[in-house]
């Protein structure tokens, strides 16, 4: 959908939106959460990606709502679901999840004509401790990068953020996936970067919405893109997780959009 209407424009190009689109990003984000609390149970041994995600597709359906992923650039999913040591952009089909597989799922949801962007980290069974690490890093990462978010800081604060923490723990941030500008598009200015120099890129002001998911690789940072054009996976074989909000630049901080209703957005184990 266009948004050419929509609030104004930076010198970079980054839509500036008004306090009243908060609240249709905040229906769009929530939705796409609850989604994402609904299919938790379903991640098990056994389980087909294929299986969890027409899953997802039912329940964008039954909400009324349209998936962003099916038909994008001829995908015909309504997720992302990444396993191990695929970084981003996992095609569902007929793969068995294994015990102790980790594995992101990514959706986006369209509401109103507003994009909800998020993903997180699951687990098939039980959780490795090497696996568990991962998940804890990229998890905290992500909040330190949403925590480096006000008026006034820049795109660069956030990316420095997000790379000190992880390179303090051994891991490795992946230079070649970014965050993204979002509204009533889903992707546009700015790209995110998960890593950098602080006090380097865009200024943030208020009214600006964009995720960020940074992806993080237990070995090294470079990845390559199978001969299906959409699944990346680490260079190395290493695993790599990733988490993602949607947020929204407030005069004090920022609000988070893709709250977990049900405060599952960390893997919770039975």
């Amino acid at each position: 959908m266009d948004d050419r209407s929509q609030g104004r424009l930076t010198k970079d190009g980054i839509r500036i939106y008004e306090p009243a689109d908060f609240a249709g990003m905040h229906k769009a984000g929530r939705l796409a959460a609850e989604i994402l609390d609904m299919v938790g149970p379903m991640v098990v041994p056994g389980a087909t990606t294929a299986a969890l995600d027409a899953a997802i597709e039912k329940a964008v359906e039954d909400a009324g709502a349209k998936s962003a992923t099916i038909g994008y650039r001829g995908y015909q999913h309504a997720s992302c679901i990444s396993v191990n040591h695929v970084v981003c952009h996992g095609i569902p089909g007929p793969k068995v999840l294994k015990d102790g597989d980790i594995l992101n799922i990514d959706v986006t949801v369209i509401v109103d004509g507003w994009f909800g962007d998020t993903s997180r980290m699951y687990v098939a069974g039980k959780l490795p401790r090497k696996s568990e690490r991962l998940i804890q890093v990229t998890h905290d990462a992500l909040f330190k990068g949403i925590e480096a978010v006000k008026p006034g800081n820049t795109f660069g604060d956030i990316g420095h953020a997000i790379q000190a923490y992880v390179e303090a723990h051994r891991m490795s941030v992946v230079r070649d996936f970014c965050g993204h500008g979002l509204g009533r598009v889903f992707h546009a200015p700015p790209n995110v970067l998960h890593y950098g120099r602080a006090g380097t890129g865009p200024k943030l002001e208020e009214g600006m919405f964009f995720t960020i998911e940074p992806m993080v690789n237990l070995g090294r940072p470079e990845t390559k893109v199978l001969a299906d054009d959409w699944t990346a996976v680490t260079r190395d074989k290493s695993l790599s997780a990733q988490f993602e909000h949607s947020i929204g630049v407030t005069a004090e901080g920022c609000e988070i959009f893709t709250l977990s209703p049900a405060d599952l957005f960390f893997p919770h184990q039975g």
